[in-house]
């Protein structure tokens, strides 16, 4: 029993309360039915109040799952599955959350019921997301935007000239119409343009320029697109190792300089005089200088043309460059339960929420599952009660209230 009153000395419910503490930490977990899920609260009264008329309550081991946790067949430890969360036990043990075999939407388990998360699909006249109108999980994401449901369902688009458009590039969400400076395009859908610098639609929709030009000739790295409406101008090819330019403006040898020098870094004539590097968070952006504060080192993780791809880090806390470049922590494992960390330029690895390591070995990882398994509850080896089966939930052993009837009693 963790804390026991009725009828006992006040001397006893202060040691009763100090057992709870330390056993049960600021929150308890409280079986299902038990009808408090915080601790009795105590006030100094009148000396001969008795404990059964302060409120107080006596708390015993448990194995009666929580409200929302329950065991399944294929439980490891006894309350380790939450209903209301696991998309593989989601409601009930084996109902599972799936993929829409359409490709609309993805399911995840909200309460106890599969809720459809609507997917986003795009391509290069920009992106649609798929709707759930109707609040039907069986038929998941079943509306496609239009005018009468653009981008949020219910959203009408009435103004014919701005009918409904998919969003711009991979990210947002479709609107009514095209923003300031864009053109609206028909085929094969409705869609924006740039009409000053598109290369399909120059200056117009459906106007499209010839790469080669009237002479049919190509230029090294290059092709002639569409500048300020009009076709003919010099265009760069975009380069993923080595973005060039033309940085003589002599058409004959087309973009002739590779952007990633000193001299010339992102752009013609862009000198720098720290490192010119493609950031590695983003490698599809032009190089930029990278002068590095005071406190960092330059670290450069592979080389494009005459840039490395980089980025500046405190070598003393990035576990990717630990006391020097390219030292990894090693962030994850095969099936990750801890993380690679960096301190003092040291590595040393922390185990995840809810994981911990407690027979030392660092082949199997953080081995235990302090959320779930009764005998290491919150930390390792902290035992909950074998005798009553006592299960863990969420590092705490669950307790309900005792049975005061029939005497000291366990769970039930």
């Amino acid at each position: 029993m963790i804390a026991r009153a009725g009828g006992v000395a006040l001397a006893s419910l202060v040691s009763a309360v100090l057992v709870f503490a330390c056993t049960a930490g600021d929150d308890i977990i409280l079986a299902t039915g038990s009808n408090s899920g915080q601790p009795p609260s105590f006030t100094a009264g009148d000396a001969t109040t008795t404990a059964e008329e302060a409120g107080l309550l006596s708390y015993c081991p448990s194995n009666t799952c929580p409200a929302g946790r329950t065991t399944c067949p294929d439980s490891r430890f006894p309350c380790d599955v939450d209903l209301k969360t696991d998309k593989n036990n989601c409601g009930e043990c084996g109902s599972v959350c799936h993929a829409d075999v359409q490709g609309r939407a993805m399911y995840t388990c909200v309460d106890g019921r599969c809720v459809p998360a609507c997917n986003f699909t795009w391509d290069s006249l920009g992106g649609w997301n798929y709707l759930d109108c109707d609040g039907s999980p069986e038929n998941g994401c079943e509306t496609d935007p239009s005018n009468d449901n653009c981008g949020a369902c219910g959203k009408k688009c009435t103004d014919p000239a701005k009918p409904c458009v998919p969003a711009q590039g991979p990210v947002g969400i479709p609107t009514c119409g095209c923003p300031d400076g864009q053109l609206l395009c028909l085929s094969p859908r409705p869609h924006c343009v740039d009409p000053e610098n598109d290369d399909a639609n120059c200056g117009a929709c459906g106007i499209a320029c010839d790469p080669a030009g009237p002479d049919g000739e190509f230029y090294p790295n290059g092709y002639l697109g569409c500048k300020q409406g009009q076709c003919g101008a010099l265009k760069c090819f975009p380069q993923f190792v080595a973005p060039t330019g033309d940085c003589d403006g002599d058409l004959s040898n087309g973009c002739e300089t590779v952007l990633t020098s000193s001299e010339h870094c992102g752009a013609c004539g862009n000198a720098c005089s720290g490192h010119c590097a493609v950031s590695p968070e983003n490698p599809f952006s032009s190089p930029v200088c990278n002068i590095c504060p005071p406190g960092t080192t330059f670290c450069a993780l592979s080389n494009f043309g005459d840039a490395p791809q980089g980025e500046c880090v405190d070598i003393t806390t990035d576990a990717s460059n630990c006391g020097r470049c390219g030292n990894s922590c090693g962030l994850y494992t095969f099936e990750p339960t801890s993380k690679g960390v960096c301190t003092y330029g040291s590595c040393s690895r922390v185990c995840f929420q809810g994981r911990a390591d407690c027979n030392g070995n660092a082949e199997d990882d953080c081995e235990v599952d302090t959320d779930s398994d009764p005998r290491n509850c919150g930390g390792c080896g902290k035992v909950c009660d074998k005798i009553a089966g006592q299960a863990c939930v969420r590092g705490q052993c669950v307790v309900e209230p005792c049975d005061e009837d029939a005497g000291e009693v366990g769970a039930r």
